[in-house]
């Protein structure tokens, strides 16, 4: 992940957010990667190993450790692009092997887990499912990378994201595990329910829906108090109940998606007003009486 790596405009590495604005560079090229850019990929192999490792342990019916692995892959994809940022170590490569590591993290291995936890019941439909999963992950993932070096993205441009992201679509398609390590209820193990789930959070993985981003969430000055206990508060529910705290955040994610939707609208009608041609006033100086 070179700064200096590539021709004009360096973009992304990792891809870090997707909301990330381009930066613009000299035009100089330096072949190889810079000390600094070891770091930052290093957290993007190391979320890759993770992800790929929960497949080991739900061939191994551990499927508690399973889930984890893919929530650390989460956790870790998420620090690669703000520590290349702060080592100004961002650049295309970082961008390739991001989007490589959450197709692998994100698509195939929940994919994999899912199947091998309920959907194996249903051989012919709950691999279908999971295909179907990992597909929309992949297709995600190259729809954001062929849109990198293009300047009209509205979405972007308003603090928005383009359907649900790949990190966040894999805890969502966990949530019914969730709900079974919870619960005990095998209900939530039934695998047509299941299957159906699984193609519901594909589908809004490729969807053009807007979903919040982070630089989009701005809380106010007079909360933000109240926002660091929140945030220690979740910390402490995590440790102790994971199971439903990770629940209670799938259901708050899912929540706040009208909300964005509303806020991109009123959005997307401000900037239309905006836009609007202003009308000249008619000069009626010259017209007879």
């Amino acid at each position: 992940m070179s700064d200096d790596e590539g021709l004009g405009e360096v973009r992304l590495g990792p891809k870090a957010a997707e909301d990330e604005i381009p930066r613009h560079r000299g035009k100089k090229q330096v072949r190889g990667l810079s000390l600094r850019a070891v770091l930052p990929n290093a957290i993007t192999a190391a979320a890759m190993c993770s992800g790929l490792t929960g497949i080991r342990f739900a061939i191994a019916e551990n499927w508690a450790a399973a889930v984890f692995a893919v929530i650390l892959a989460g956790l870790l994809d998420g620090m690669d692009g703000r520590i290349a940022r702060l080592l100004n170590a961002q650049s295309r490569f970082g961008a390739e092997l991001d989007s490589l590591a959450d197709s692998l993290s994100f698509g195939i291995a929940p994919a994999i887990i899912f199947y091998l936890w309920t959907l194996q019941d249903l051989p012919r439909i709950g691999w279908f499912a999971s295909l179907a999963f990992a597909l929309c992950c992949a297709l995600r993932l190259a729809r954001f990378n062929a849109q990198i070096d293009t300047d009209e993205q509205p979405h972007k441009s308003a603090g928005f994201l383009t359907g649900v992201p790949a990190p966040v679509g894999a805890g969502l398609a966990f949530t019914p595990f969730y709900l079974w390590m919870a619960t005990g209820d095998e209900l939530f193990r039934e695998p047509v329910i299941n299957a159906v789930w699984m193609a519901v959070i594909a589908f809004l993985m490729i969807s053009n829906l807007a979903t919040f981003s982070w630089s989009s969430i701005r809380p106010r000055r007079n909360v933000r108090l109240e926002l660091i206990a929140f945030v220690g508060i979740l910390f402490a529910a995590l440790l102790m109940e994971p199971w439903w705290t990770l629940t209670v955040i799938c259901a708050g994610y899912l929540a706040l998606m009208p909300w964005a939707l509303i806020r991109y609208g009123r959005i997307k009608r401000q900037r239309a007003v905006a836009n609007q041609p202003v009308p000249t006033p008619l000069d009626v100086s010259h017209l007879p009486d």
